[in-house]
């Protein structure tokens, strides 16, 4: 049998598909799983599409773990964009027809 994809899902739509499957979850950041419901799967092992017997373990994850990723807050960024619109970058002073003297 193939693994499903549980990246991405909830923590409830996540035990039901595993469980449709006939797989079982565990969740070695979370010993609450089963009372887990919104927090979204954001690893798994074994990977998607990976064969395995019925029955067997998939792990989930439902956050990074220190040094594993998260970009973090971005916004709002500082300083901020230039008032005015879209610019364009202008051409060197001079004029682009001139002839240089040879």
């Amino acid at each position: 049998m193939r693994v499903p994809r549980l990246v991405g899902l909830m923590a409830v739509d996540a035990r039901e598909t595993a469980r449709a499957r006939g797989l079982l979850l565990s969740a070695p950041d979370r010993p609450d799983l089963h009372s887990a419901a919104v927090d979204h799967v954001v690893r798994q092992y074994p990977r998607p599409g990976a064969e395995v017997p019925r029955e067997s373990m998939v792990y989930v994850w439902f956050g990074f773990g220190p040094g594993e990723g998260g970009g973090g807050v971005r916004e709002p960024r500082v300083p901020g964009p230039p008032a005015g619109g879209a610019r364009r970058e202008l051409d060197e002073p001079g004029d682009p027809y001139a002839v240089s003297p040879a």
